[in-house]
């Protein structure tokens, strides 16, 4: 147990060290290192972007010439340059705005998306899952002709028909856990690239 909590410190400690929001920011800085999901002048939608770990650092990666905007039920504090709107991704309304300051598709659609966790696996599971399918429909109507997506999926029983639904929409999918997951933690990382 001593081994996980110092490693979930470690990376804690970076992040407030670094200025970043949350842990899970390593997170995607490590996926994109090895799979380039944003890049330099990317447009970026973020869903599910509370507390903006992931659109601080699609902001370093993206740059000036790219475009950042990130959705969340919960409120999430400003960051400069960064376009955030607190709704819910269940309403497809959300397209349209997206669609508006962009100005044009998105390149990528990253989603660490998570439900309000009750304890109870199964239900947790299925209601992450259930957030991934709605995140999905929104993806499909913003996503540029080639470009990627990333999705977090708690590990379980539905997750294989989520991977599989994926690889249907795009030429490569990947799985994979970061480094600075907690080891006895479910959670996967969905890479997809090249939308088709």
């Amino acid at each position: 147990m001593k081994l996980i909590d110092a490693k979930k410190d470690q990376y804690r400690k970076l992040a407030h060290e670094q200025g970043f929001r949350s842990r899970s920011s390593y997170k995607l800085k490590e996926i994109n290192k090895s799979y380039r999901i944003i890049g330099p002048g990317s447009y970026v939608l973020d869903l599910g972007c509370s507390p903006g770990g992931w659109l601080q650092v699609s902001h370093q990666i993206s740059g000036n010439q790219g475009k950042v905007m990130g959705i969340d039920l919960s409120f999430v504090e400003e960051i400069p340059n960064v376009k955030i709107i607190q709704d819910n991704i269940e309403n497809i309304q959300v397209v349209d705005e997206i669609l508006s300051y962009f100005n044009r598709k998105a390149d990528s659609v990253i989603c660490d998306l998570s439900p309000q966790v009750s304890g109870n696996w199964s239900v947790d599971h299925a209601a992450q899952i259930s957030l991934n399918y709605s995140a999905v429909k929104i993806m499909e109507r913003v996503l540029n002709k080639k470009g990627n997506a990333l999705f977090k999926v708690f590990d379980g029983e539905f997750s294989a028909e989520f991977f599989d639904f994926m690889k249907q929409k795009f030429l490569k999918t990947k799985r994979t856990k970061p480094k600075a997951s907690r080891k006895p933690s479910s959670e996967l990382y969905c890479i997809c690239m090249g939308y088709l």
